[in-house]
C-alpha cells in the first residue's frame, strides 16, 4: 500500500466551486485560497439547520492514537458510496506535533482530507493569526507594566504568556523584560503552544464576528492589588485582536479523496481546553448537507464530554449519534498485559491473536459507552480494523456490543476507502434517524464550580471523589465571588487513561481525582481545572519527524508521513 503522501499526490481534485456549491454555497460564499482550498462567508453558519449531526469519539486511545479522524472522514465517504451527502467537520492539525512525533491529522491511507499538505502545513493561517492576537495582548500588558501601570496589575498574578505554533521545551518557563530599563519590568512568563491558546478556543466557540470580539474583550490576564480582575478590555487590546482574527474565524473548506466537503476549523488542545473544531464549521455544514460528521479529540471522558457540556451547551446543537471508535490494539492495552510508547514498533505479542485480552480490555469500551448513554445520546462502535487484527478478536467486540443492544461496525476505510466504511454509514445512518436525542448535561450550571468538577468526577470519569489542594479551593472561591461562578468547567488530564494517572488500565473506580489548581478562561466562558503535569507547551523527541521531510528536485514535499 503506498504511504499517505503517495496516495494524495496520485489524487484529482475536484474544484473548489464544485465542492462549494455542494454545500449550498454560491459564489460570493466562496473565497479561494490557492487552488484547492476556500474560506467560507460566516452568513452561511446563519441558514437553516438541516442535516443529521455526528460526532466521533473513542475509547481511551494509546500513544498511537486510534483513528477517530480518518473514521470521520471513512463515515463521510462510506455515506457517498450510499448517496447519501454527508459533511466532514474537522480540527486543523497544528505544527507541533506535525513535526514532532505524533504526525498530521488529515486522516490515514484512502481516507484522508485534501490537499494533505496544506492541511498539516499553515494551512490558510488561521493558526498564526491566532498566535498573533495572543501575542499582541501579552505585549500590551508588559507595555502597560512598562509606561506607569495605571491598573495596578499585580506582576505575579499575571496569567497571560505567549504562545508558537512549535513544539519547544525550551520556552516552557522564560524570565522577560531581562537588560536595561528601557526593556521590559522583568517577570517569570511562559510560552505556551498555540492550539492550547484560550484565543484558539474562544475563536472555535464563538458564534459570530460580535460573540468573537465580546469574547476577546472578557480575556482575564490576571488580577490587580485589590484582587479584580484586569481583561483584554481594560487594556484597550480586544478591538485590535479581533481585527487579527477577522478572517480567521471563517472556516476553511477543502474535499476527501473521493470529494465529499471537508470543512475544516481551529484546533483547541484536547486536555488543556475543549479539544473540537468551531461551532461555525459545524454550522455551516449542518446547513448544506445530510449529515455532518465532526470529532472531540482524545477518549469520551476528555474530548465528547466538553463537546456536550460546553460546546453543545453554546451552540445549541444536539448530536444525533456518537460512535465510538475502538481498535484491537487499544483493547488490548486496557488488559493490562502490554505496554505501547509512541514513535516505537508494537509489542510482537501484542499482534497475535488474544480473544483473552480483548475481553479484558472490554471493560474500558464500556465505560466509554456509558459516558455516552449518560449523556442520552445513541452510540454506534466503529472498530477500527488493522492488518494484524484477527476476525475472531473483532467477534469478541460485536458480541460484547450486541449484550448492550448497541450497533457495531467493522470499518476498514483506511485501506480500502468509503468501500470499506459501508458497513458503518448503514448503521449510523439508520440509528440518526431513530428520532431526536434528548441530550443531559453532566452538571447544571447554577451547582458551585467545585459542585461541577465532582460532578464530572464521579459520572465521566468513574471517580469515588475529589481531593482539592487548599490553594484550588481558594481560586475557585474567588472565581465565584468575582461572578464567574456559573461558567462551565473542564478537568485537565491525562487522556492515555479514564483516571488522572496515565499508566492505570481498564475502567477505575478505587480512585480520588486530585485538583492541585485552577485557573480561569473567562473570554472562552469556563474554569478549567489542573489534576497533574499537563505540559501545554510539547518538546520534540530523539528523532522528530521533521528530520525526514524535506523538497525533492522537483519541489515537491516527501517524508510527510
Amino acid at each position: 500500500m503506498p504511504n499517505d503522501l503517495e496516495i494524495v499526490q496520485s489524487a484529482i481534485l475536484r474544484p473548489m466551486e464544485e465542492i462549494g456549491a455542494s454545500i449550498g454555497c454560491v459564489a460570493e460564499d466562496i473565497e479561494l485560497y490557492g487552488r484547492d482550498i476556500a474560506k467560507l462567508d460566516l452568513k452561511r453558519a446563519n441558514a437553516p439547520q438541516k442535516g443529521k449531526y455526528v460526532v466521533v469519539t473513542a475509547v481511551t486511545p494509546t500513544p498511537l492514537g486510534e483513528g477517530k479522524t480518518t473514521t470521520v472522514i471513512g463515515l463521510v465517504q462510506g455515506m457517498g458510496k450510499l448517496g447519501k451527502h454527508a459533511v466532514a467537520a474537522l480540527r486543523q492539525p497544528s505544527l507541533g506535533p506535525v513535526f514532532g512525533i505524533k504526525g498530521g491529522a488529515a486522516g490515514a491511507g484512502y481516507s484522508q482530507v485534501v490537499p494533505m499538505e496544506s492541511m498539516n502545513l499553515h494551512l490558510s493561517g488561521d493558526f498564526h493569526a491566532i498566535t498573533a492576537a495572543h501575542n499582541l495582548l501579552a505585549a500590551m500588558v508588559d507595555n502597560h507594566l512598562q509606561h506607569g501601570n495605571a491598573l495596578r496589575i499585580d506582576p505575579s498574578s499575571i496569567t497571560w504568556g505567549r504562545v508558537m505554533d512549535m513544539n519547544d521545551r525550551s520556552l516552557r518557563s522564560i524570565v522577560v523584560g531581562l537588560g536595561g530599563r528601557l526593556d521590559g519590568v522583568p517577570r517569570q512568563s511562559r510560552f505556551d503552544i498555540t492550539a492550547a491558546s484560550e484565543v484558539m478556543t474562544l475563536v472555535s466557540l464563538s458564534r459570530d464576528l460580535w460573540d468573537l470580539r465580546a469574547r476577546l474583550g472578557r480575556i482575564v490576564i490576571g488580577f490587580n492589588a485589590e484582587g479584580e480582575a484586569v481583561t483584554a478590555e481594560d487594556l484597550k487590546a480586544a478591538g485590535a485582536m479581533c481585527v487579527l482574527l477577522k478572517d480567521a474565524l471563517r472556516p476553511n473548506l477543502l474535499q476527501t479523496l473521493e470529494g465529499q466537503a471537508a470543512i475544516v476549523h481551529c484546533g483547541p488542545f484536547g486536555n488543556i481546553a475543549t479539544g473540537n473544531n468551531s461551532i461555525v464549521a459545524d454550522r455551516v455544514a449542518l446547513a448544506g448537507a445530510d449529515m455532518v460528521v465532526t470529532e472531540a479529540g482524545f477518549g469520551a471522558d476528555l474530548g465528547f464530554e466538553r463537546f456536550v457540556n460546553v460546546k453543545c451547551r453554546v451552540s445549541g446543537l444536539v448530536p444525533d449519534v456518537a460512535v465510538v471508535v475502538a481498535t484491537v490494539r487499544a483493547l488490548k492495552v486496557h488488559s493490562g498485559n502490554y505496554v505501547v510508547r509512541a514513535g516505537m514498533p508494537l509489542p510482537p505479542e501484542l499482534l497475535e491473536s488474544s480473544v483473552d485480552d480483548v475481553s479484558a480490555g472490554l471493560v474500558n469500551l464500556g465505560h466509554h459507552l456509558d459516558i455516552v448513554a449518560g449523556a442520552g445520546v445513541r452510540a454506534v462502535v466503529a472498530i477500527n480494523a488493522f492488518p494484524e487484527d484477527h476476525e475472531e478478536e473483532h467477534q469478541v467486540i460485536r458480541d460484547f456490543c450486541a449484550s448492550r443492544g448497541v450497533a457495531c461496525a467493522v470499518t476498514r476505510h483506511v485501506a480500502q476507502g468509503g468501500a470499506g466504511a459501508v458497513e458503518l454509514a448503514e448503521m449510523v445512518w439508520d440509528v440518526a434517524h431513530e428520532g431526536p436525542a434528548a441530550l443531559r448535561f453532566t452538571y447544571e450550571l447554577e451547582q458551585s464550580l467545585e459542585s461541577k468538577i465532582e460532578s464530572v468526577a464521579r459520572e465521566v470519569y468513574g471517580a469515588n471523589g475529589v481531593d482539592f489542594d487548599p490553594k484550588a479551593t481558594r481560586e475557585l472561591q474567588r472565581f465565584e465571588e468575582l461572578g464567574y461562578g456559573e461558567l462551565p468547567v473542564l478537568i485537565a488530564k491525562t487522556h492515555l487513561s479514564t483516571t488522572a494517572t496515565a499508566s492505570d488500565r481498564g475502567a477505575p473506580s478505587d480512585w480520588v481525582l486530585p485538583v492541585r489548581e485552577v485557573r480561569l478562561a473567562a473570554g472562552a466562558g469556563y474554569v478549567y481545572a489542573l489534576t497533574g503535569t499537563i505540559q501545554t507547551m510539547p518538546g520534540l523527541g530523539t528523532h522528530p519527524a521533521a528530520e525526514n521531510i524535506d523538497i525533492d528536485e522537483a519541489g515537491n514535499i516527501v517524508g510527510l508521513f
